[in-house]
């Protein structure tokens, strides 16, 4: 018989559900360091058809779309490195059509997008935060 995931075992960890919630506890850690550095939290987790924004923030008067990456080692260039170009025109699009739901304007409205990196230990990671990375 093929063995099947138990049903509604909450001590049951897949690997999707620790990738999800290691990405939840990054986005919480990356946030908490944005709110010290002055910004303000406007949203956690805006999704769209062309992808997902993790933070929404605002500096000012500038709207801040913010990317977290979080790698455990710096291989393969670490977490920075996985902000690939097609990443980069995912989250260009969905603040795009952040700003329209919102009713914004593209062009009159402030922006900026950041990207903050978490690399080590979960527990006590670096953290790089880049303005205007892309």
């Amino acid at each position: 018989m093929p063995w099947t995931k138990p049903p509604n075992n909450p001590g049951f960890n897949t690997r999707d559900s620790t990738t999800r919630e290691t990405g939840r506890q990054t986005e919480t850690l990356a946030a908490n360091y944005l709110l010290d550095q002055g910004l303000t939290l406007i949203r956690k987790n805006f999704s769209a058809k062309t992808g997902e924004i993790d933070l929404l923030m605002r500096e000012q008067q500038v709207l801040v779309f913010v990317e977290v990456k979080y790698r455990k080692h710096p291989t393969f260039g670490g977490a920075l490195a996985a902000v690939s170009a097609s990443k980069q025109k995912k989250i260009r699009q969905t603040a795009e059509f952040y700003l329209q739901q919102a009713g914004l304007n593209a062009y009159n409205t402030p922006c900026r997008f950041d990207v903050v990196t978490l690399q080590g230990s979960i527990e006590r990671p670096q953290i790089t935060w880049l303005k205007n990375a892309f």
